[in-house]
């Protein structure tokens, strides 16, 4: 994909954070690009702040990551728009950190549920297009899908899940020309659980340094395929 321009790419939760910041970098290689969220409203205005400082259009769909159905539809608008689908980022998340004492089963499923089994849902319901498009697969891990820490019991769980996952999709589906990485950023400035940025996150990764990450993985070789990404920030506070 050493050209972008006109590619097609479905970021889900890309209305803030990573997803916007990956969202954003694409659009600004020419990529046109279908954002995701649970509220169209949210989804709607990002993508028109994106397709405003960009070159690709970028489009705001109302999806939920935890329904299969939702997926698929969402996929099928893109289709209906664009003709093609060439690139997926699998992103939306949650995060409930606390004892296992007091993480609720409620909290435990909604993790899951998102950061897990929407990975596997978002993935399933494009591999269709990929395989016609020989397409790129990116899904957003963590350092905590490999570095456990206490009260990390049901976030760790889910980004365990989503790592292992992803490298045993890497491998059934490289034999159709997909590429699949699983970026596993570190500490990163956004509103993810509940967080404001601001000048004291500025040590941490900022969510464009993903979304470049993910514009120079694509324009990779591809013979070349770096399945498995860890991003740090390059010099944490001093405790």
């Amino acid at each position: 994909m050493k050209n972008l321009e006109n590619k097609v790419a479905f970021v889900t939760g890309g209305s803030k954070g990573i997803g916007y910041g990956v969202a954003a970098a694409l659009s600004s290689m020419g990529v046109r690009v279908g954002i995701t969220s649970r509220h169209r409203e949210e989804a709607e205005k990002a993508a028109k702040e994106i397709t405003k400082n960009g070159k690709g259009e970028v489009i705001g769909m109302e999806a939920d990551v935890r329904n299969f159905e939702s997926q698929q539809a969402a996929i099928k608008q893109l289709i209906d728009k664009w003709g093609q689908l060439d690139v997926v980022v699998a992103n939306a998340g949650v995060g409930h950190f606390g004892s296992i004492e007091d993480l609720t089963p409620e909290q435990w499923q909604q993790t899951i549920d998102t950061n897990l089994t929407g990975v596997f849902y978002s993935l399933k319901a494009s591999i269709p297009q990929l395989k016609k498009s020989k397409g790129y697969i990116f899904t957003i891990s963590s350092l905590a899908g490999t570095n456990f820490f206490a009260g990390g019991s049901a976030y760790n769980a889910s980004k365990f899940g989503v790592t292992g996952f992803t490298q045993a999709a890497m491998l059934d589906l490289r034999n159709y020309d997909i590429k699949v990485t699983t970026i596993m950023p570190g500490s990163v400035a956004t509103h993810f659980n509940d967080h404001s940025p601001g000048d004291e996150d500025a040590w941490k990764i900022q969510k464009e340094d993903i979304g470049e990450l993910v514009v120079d993985l694509l324009k990779m070789n591809q013979r070349a395929l770096p399945s498995k990404i860890e991003i740090r920030p390059t010099k944490p506070p001093k405790k």
